[in-house]
């Protein structure tokens, strides 16, 4: 059986490619990907990804979004901070034991993302 190795990127349709680019980059420090050979992709630390297909009534994210992004980060806390003063909105944290905790905030675009301290 084939084995994947980990996610080779993510990809998604936007309205404005460029700025949401720039905004993942500004506020959550994903590259944007490279255009040149001297561009840096965005590089993750290995850990744990979570595959998980929903199923379509689902209402743990917008029904009028197929998808929603969870990244891990090491401090929740100081990531809320951050994206608070850069204006962002950020939704109730919670905790769910043995999993770690969990905060949801969307790119200008309206797209969900769950940020995830691992415990």
């Amino acid at each position: 059986m084939v084995r994947v190795l980990g996610i080779g990127g993510v990809f998604f349709r936007a309205k404005d490619p460029a700025m949401l680019a720039r905004w993942y980059d500004e506020h959550l420090g994903v590259s944007p990907a490279p255009t040149t050979a001297d561009m840096q992709p965005w590089t993750t630390e290995q850990g744990v990804t979570v595959f998980a297909p929903f199923d379509e009534e689902t209402d743990y994210f917008p029904k009028d979004h197929a998808f929603m992004l969870n990244f891990r980060v090491a401090d929740l806390d100081a990531a809320c901070n951050e994206l608070k003063l850069a204006g962002i909105a950020i939704g109730e944290v919670v905790a769910m034991d043995g999993v770690g905790k969990f905060v949801r905030i969307h790119d200008p675009e309206g797209n969900p993302i769950e940020l995830w301290e691992a415990q």
